[in-house]
């Protein structure tokens, strides 16, 4: 690869960084060429961007975009591919990993960027895997809205229906 070919590398991988917040770094080596057109397809089915590129450009892409991935250079060693995926579905990669580690060792994930977020060691598969995405937590957070509202209006629902059986009972015995 020529010196103009990374740099052009680079400047796309930069504008790929800045498109997609949310990232994935994993080891993918040692994986034959068929297992990796098997994680594309899967990649691909679920809307996932992956790439392979050399440890060099990913962080020379990275110091060109805004914020601290200090983290994330020190695992940028052995091969490295990279999960790209929307602000939407952040937990998508890991449950991409998981899957296909089902049948295979690898890829073992080095690093996930959500947001600002820096999450190291193949340890947090689990914990990334299970995050919502962001329509889901909006969804709970209306949900949880709700729910007083919709209590205090039972109530009163509720309570009025009392308050009137209450009152009739009273009005009657008044009469007799």
């Amino acid at each position: 690869m020529t010196k103009e070919q990374k740099y052009k590398l680079v400047e796309e991988l930069t504008e790929v960084f800045k498109e997609y917040p949310n990232f994935y770094i994993a080891d993918a080596g040692g994986l034959t060429v068929e297992k990796v057109n098997k994680l594309r397809r899967l990649c691909h089915e679920k809307e996932v961007k992956l790439q392979m590129v050399k440890n060099t450009l990913i962080r020379k892409a990275l110091e060109k975009v805004d914020g601290d991935f200090s983290e994330v250079y020190e695992i940028l060693k052995q091969p490295s591919s990279i999960f790209f995926t929307t602000a939407e579905n952040p937990s998508v990669p890991a449950k991409i990993i998981q899957e296909f580690r089902k049948s295979e060792e690898k890829p073992v994930l080095k690093a996930a960027v959500i947001d600002t977020a820096v999450f190291v060691g193949d340890e947090q598969l689990k914990a990334l895997s299970n995050m919502k995405s962001k329509n889901e937590l909006i969804g709970d957070i209306v949900g949880l809205l709700q729910s007083p509202a919709k209590n205090v209006i039972s109530a009163l629902q509720s309570g009025g229906g009392k308050l009137a059986g209450i009152l009739k009972t009273l009005s009657e015995r008044a009469e007799s």
